[in-house]
């Protein structure tokens, strides 16, 4: 038989999965099997395995389902009488890579001196920072865990001018003042610079191996090195904030004596955390916060919004970034708050502003963005605080005279919020608009840069939505904005239906706001009216 031509094989051809039957002392990590949820028997991936009160729990990863849904689950929901798919074997690493592009002539290596390291090769250059201000990864007090300084990260390799490798950053858990702006630490993705980072060296010396990672994760809370598997493992059982018990849906690096926790007990108020009962009463008993500490620069009847300067108030800010990193997976968590301005929105009551919700906003954003993160807490959706939360930071906008966007990547549900909000905005500006020419108040054309304008959106937002909306048409030679049938029929039923319920929508008014646009040294960031 003739040997056969790798370079004609299909690409795209899938591996041979090995499959069998297995017991409870044969599961291992990675293996993939049917597991009983809702009824149903769904397959799973094991990601984590544990023993508690001496009887194995496994952290499985239902395939084509979200990662907010995985769970620990205890050995009697594995069915084990079907076949189970093994992992794969790890080969042996490559030493070349055929889609590495090779140097230029131009670019020749520098000569490596004693103390120097060796530039490596990447597509992506990271972030300057300098050796001395790499942050470690350190615990909270109470933490005896030693720190571990993650890989590639930091060293002269990272810094300007050298071929570039992606440093992929982990949080730094401490309770130290943070440094200045030179430690400031840029929101990288998780996921693409991980991915990125292990393309790039694929020679990498791993410290521990995959089984002991998910382990040292497990046990050790944000005391991981490979930041693949942050967003992997849940490390919370389940919290409580306030009258409301949930389960978490994303890894967050709280301290690692909170991971065997049963129930991680939050102050709604001050956002400080706290593993047993006992001690979550104490400090209730001694707590007089009943507000964000910050400046009320929004009242209605229903709700406030305060706005909290992240230098001046550090450890709420941090507690906040630790509170929504439990439900947003595309949140690279950082604890230099300093440049950021948090909106908190809250409802009020007889005993006290509970948080509903809450964006950061960057005090100086290069690239315009009125938004850096936005979260509305699970017990609130699907209420409308989302729009709401959205329609808050444009109206930030408008007053600052300028047009904003939200921080890209959104996560999936923000996505959602933000396309929703865009097309109510955008089809209530043109439904309005049309019935007032009809009347002769105004004349019937706008163009897309009045909507932005008016809306204080993007161009590109408006386009965006418009397309999607199926409103941008082309005629005699120039593209127009058409208001289609489908459209104010849907508009016209919904208002009629708010209408006959009674239902009026939250909205933001303008005459409310109590606010006008700070202004920040770039050296201090400090506040200067």
């Amino acid at each position: 038989m003739a040997p056969r031509d790798g370079s004609q094989e299909r690409t795209g051809t899938p591996d041979t999965v090995e499959k069998g039957l297995a017991t409870i002392n044969t599961l291992r990590i990675g293996v993939k099997a049917f597991v009983e949820k809702d009824g149903e028997k769904r397959k799973a991936e094991i990601l984590s395995i544990q023993s508690r009160k001496g009887e194995p729990n496994y952290y499985v990863h239902y395939e084509e389902f979200n990662k907010r849904l995985d769970e620990w689950v205890p050995a009697s929901r594995l069915d084990l009488t079907q076949e189970v798919e093994w992992p794969q074997p790890e080969g042996p690493a490559k030493k070349t890579q055929k889609s590495t592009a090779p140097a230029p002539k131009s670019a020749t290596a520098p000569k490596t001196t004693a103390g120097q390291k060796r530039p490596r090769t990447s597509t992506t250059a990271a972030p300057s920072r300098k050796n001395s201000e790499t942050p470690e990864l350190s615990a909270t007090s109470g933490n005896a865990a030693k720190a571990v300084r993650p890989p590639l990260v930091g060293g002269k390799e990272n810094r300007p001018g050298s071929d570039g490798s992606i440093s992929v950053i982990a949080p730094e858990i401490t309770t130290d003042t943070p440094k200045g702006e030179d430690s400031e630490l840029d929101l990288v993705d998780i996921q693409d610079a991980a991915a990125a980072a292990k393309a790039s060296n694929p020679n990498q010396q791993v410290p521990y191996s995959r089984e002991e990672e998910i382990e040292k994760l497990r046990t050790g809370g944000s005391m991981t090195q490979n930041q693949t598997e942050i967003s992997r493992v849940r490390n919370l059982n389940r919290i409580q904030i306030g009258k409301f018990e949930m389960e978490p849906w994303y890894f967050s690096p709280y301290p690692s004596a909170f991971a065997s926790a049963d129930t991680v007990y939050i102050c709604e108020f001050c956002l400080s955390y706290y593993a047993s009962l006992q001690t979550f009463t104490r400090h209730r008993a001694k707590c007089t916060l009943l507000h964000p500490p910050g400046n009320e620069i929004y009242r209605d009847n229903t709700i406030s919004f305060f706005e909290i300067d992240g230098r001046r108030q550090r450890r709420w800010c941090r507690n906040l970034c630790l509170l929504s990193k439990l439900f947003l997976d595309h949140k690279t968590l950082y604890y230099d708050v300093d440049p950021f301005l948090f909106y908190c929105m809250t409802t009020r009551d007889e005993h006290g502003c509970h948080l509903v919700g809450y964006f950061s906003k960057e005090k100086e954003s290069a690239e315009g963005y009125n938004v850096a993160c936005i979260l509305t807490l699970p017990q609130y959706q699907r209420k409308g605080y989302g729009k709401l939360l959205i329609a808050f930071s444009y109206e930030l906008s408008k007053r600052e005279g300028k047009l904003g966007s939200p921080e890209k990547p959104l996560s999936d549900l923000g996505l959602l919020g933000y396309r929703a909000y865009w097309a109510d905005a955008i089809v209530d500006l043109l439904y309005d608009h049309d019935k007032n020419s009809k009347e002769g108040k105004t004349n019937g054309e706008i163009s897309v840069e009045d909507i932005g304008a008016l809306l204080a959106m993007t161009t590109n937002d408006v386009l965006h939505t418009l397309q999607t909306l199926n409103m941008l048409r082309y005629s005699k030679g120039q593209h127009v904005i058409v208001l289609t049938e489908s459209v104010i029929e849907g508009k016209e039923k919904q208002r009629a239906k708010e209408k006959a319920k009674g239902i009026s929508r939250r909205r933001i008014e303008p005459e409310r706001l109590m606010w006008k646009p700070p202004v920040f040294t770039a050296s201090s960031r400090t506040w200067n009216w």
